[in-house]
This record gives structure tokens, sequence and C-alpha cells, in this order.
């Protein structure tokens, strides 16, 4: 008598992180590709180019490889079951196809509202999904991932305020909408996430490393992204300074309490290590900009601050992190190969030179198609080595 094997699923579809990151990838040349041809004139769109731009880079790109990375961690967190595949393959769809949406149909109100809809209502599933593992998980420290899901939480509620901007019209529900998902989603997910993983991998690389991670530094650069978004809708640039002083302050006081020095000699690690920096040089560049209008000094730092926080921390954190997920879920080595080292410094080019135009009025606005141009190179070529780990089984033939 013959057995056959039971069949074996689709890998794309064996972890969570699968389809998500996969999209993402996709995702990372789409958004630049479109930005650029709207640049250029051959792409038309019936939304505001900077709410367009806006919503492509902060909801149309990085909650893929978000949501993605938190449906295989905050499980892992706090010993919890996993997500489900209903619910994981259920919300990459609906996103997905949302995006999708949303691309064909950038001229036609219509199109975006119904792209939009459907890009809201997959965010929502996933944070369902992700409060039921952590309301069901035992009793334990649970700090650090309801941080996480209150962060990604309001993520989706931006979303949902850009779909009421877009519906209504208003430019200030859209303006309000890019400000919640900048300061009040992604910067305190990044920091939050950077406050838990980076010391914890440099400890599990480096010998004789402390580990240092105090809540109470975290909990008052929350508060000071909380107090950023509030008074950058309230329109008071000129103001934010109080909170992006103490942002710039206590991130270079982790940078030197987690040993960037040492983690040079690891480049997965390193990658970590140096794409935090960027967040210091965004916070550094907010304040002086904002005390530059306080002061009514002839000098502001333009777009450089946000650019600075949008592709050099998160790009840069976006690449290493992705890429130690990636690895380490495809069953390979943690380890950053030449390739991937140099795609990374390719990022931190394209986000320099996307600043200069705005800090030093000489250089020409064409930097600003180069540096699309070389982040669109960056991640084309990042898609083509990672995105196929997606669709192909782990190297270790272990499930998953």
């Amino acid at each position: 008598m013959t057995h056959t094997q039971p069949p074996r699923s689709w890998p794309l579809l064996a972890a969570p992180h699968r389809p998500l990151f996969l999209l993402g990838a996709i995702q990372s040349i789409l958004t630049i590709a479109v930005w650029l041809g709207i640049l250029g004139g051959q792409v038309q769109t019936a939304l505001p180019a900077g709410a367009a731009h806006g919503w492509l880079m902060l909801y149309g790109l990085l909650p893929f490889f978000v949501l993605g990375f938190l449906f295989t961690a905050l499980p892992n967190w706090v010993s919890g079951s996993p997500v489900g595949r209903t619910a994981y393959i259920g919300s990459a769809g609906l996103m997905g196809l949302g995006a999708s949406v949303l691309y064909l149909g950038l001229g036609s109100p219509v199109l975006i509202l119904s792209g939009l809809v459907l890009h809201v209502a997959g965010w929502v599933w996933a944070m369902i999904a992700l409060a039921r593992t952590l309301i069901h998980a035992k009793p334990q420290d649970k700090r650090q991932p309801w941080l996480t899901w209150w962060a990604t939480a309001l993520g989706a509620v931006g979303d949902g305020l850009f779909l009421l901007g877009v519906a209504s019209d208003s430019a200030d529900l859209l303006a309000a909408a890019l400000s919640i998902g900048m300061w009040l989603f992604l910067t305190p997910l990044f920091l939050g996430v950077c406050h838990r993983m980076v010391p914890w991998f440099t400890s599990r690389v480096l010998s004789n490393y402390v580990l240092v991670r105090p809540y109470t530094p975290l909990w008052i650069m929350l508060v000071a992204c909380l107090a950023h978004a509030g008074l950058e809708i309230a329109g008071l640039p000129q103001w934010t300074w109080m909170a992006d002083l103490p942002l710039a302050a206590l991130t270079l006081w982790f940078i030197s309490r987690w040993g960037i020095a040492r983690s040079l000699s690891v480049r997965l690690l390193a990658m970590l290590h140096l794409a935090f920096v960027w967040a210091a040089v965004a916070f550094v560049l907010y304040a002086v900009s904002s005390l530059a209008l306080w002061l009514d000094w002839p000098w502001n730092a333009g777009r450089a601050p946000l650019h600075a926080l949008g592709m050099g921390f998160f790009g840069a954190m976006l690449i290493g992190m992705a890429s130690r997920v990636s690895l380490g879920h495809s069953g390979r080595k943690l380890e950053c190969d030449p390739a991937t080292w140099w795609l990374f410094w390719l990022v931190q080019a394209a986000a320099l030179l996307r600043m200069l135009p705005e800090l030093i009025p000489a250089f020409p606005r064409g930097f600003v198609t180069l540096s699309g141009g070389l982040w669109l190179v960056a991640f084309a070529l990042w898609a083509s080595k990672y995105a196929p780990m997606t669709w192909r089984p782990r190297v270790d033939g272990k499930p998953g």
C-alpha cells in the first residue's frame, strides 16, 4: 500500500510575514516610482501631490512591513497563540487590494476612496487579531507589546482620517492625517521597537554587554511625539522645539549607551545602530528649525528633518529589520552579505541627497529626483534579493 504525503501549504501563506513582506517589497518600488511620475508629470492624481506622496510613504509602504513584523513578533513577545491564517491573509489581501485600487485610480476620487476603504478595513482587521493575542496571553509585563499595538492602531486612525479628508475634500484633515502617521504612528512605533530590539539583538551578539533599556526615557519620548503632533496640527511649528529637544537629547543618550562602536564589527547589527543615529539627526534638525522660527532667524531646515526621519531612520531601519527577519525566518544564517550592506548605504545616500537642497539652497532641486532614483535602485535590488524568500520554502526544511 502506498502512502501519500499530506499536501504542503503554499509557502507564501505559511507565515504571516511572508505575504505582507512581499507586498511591502512591491510597495517600496511603486511608491517612489509613482512619486517620480507625479513630479515629472507622467502620473496625474486627483489628490494634492504632497498628500499623495505622504500617504504612499507613511500608509502605503511601511504598514505592510510593520504588520508583517508584528504578526510575527508580538505572539513571541508574550508567548501567546500565533495569529490565525484567516487574520493575516485577510488583512494582507484587503490592504494589498486597497493599495492596488488606489494606484489604478489615482486620477479618480471614487477609486481613491474605494482603495482607502479596503486599506483601512484590512488594517482594522489586523489590529483586532493582534489585540486578541495580547489580551489572551498569560499575565506578564506587556508594556512594550501594548505600546507597539497602540502606535499601530493610531496609524489605522490616521489612515481613516485621511479617508475622511479625501471624502470631504479637506486639506486640514489630510494634513492632520499625515502628522498622525508620522508622529503618533511611525515615530513612536520605531522608537518603541528599537528600545526593545536593538539592545536585545546586541546582547545576543556581543560578549560582556550590559543591556540598557529603561522605560522612563522612552515614556518621555512618547509624550514628546504626542506634543509635536499636537503643535504641528495646531499650526505652531515655532514651538515644536520644546518636544524636539528632549527627543534629540534622549536619542543621543540611548546611542551612547547601546554600544554603537562595538556594533560595527557585525554588519547586520550595525545597520540597526546606524539607522537609529538618523533619528537623532532628524530630531536635532527639527529642534533647530523650530528655534529658528521662534527666534525669527532667516533660515529653516525645510523638509530636511522630515526626510531624515522618513528616509534616513525609517528607510534604513526597514532595510536592517526586514533583512534580518527575512533571513531568520527563511532558515538562513543571520549574516549581512556585501550586497545588502551596500544597499543599506545607498539608502543613506538617497536620504542625504534629498536633504541637501533643503539645507543648502545652492544645491539644485534636481537632487530630489536623483534621491528618488537612488531609493528606487536600492529597493529594487533589495526586493530582487529578499522578496523571493517570501514564496520559497525555508532552506532548513522547517515549517513556517
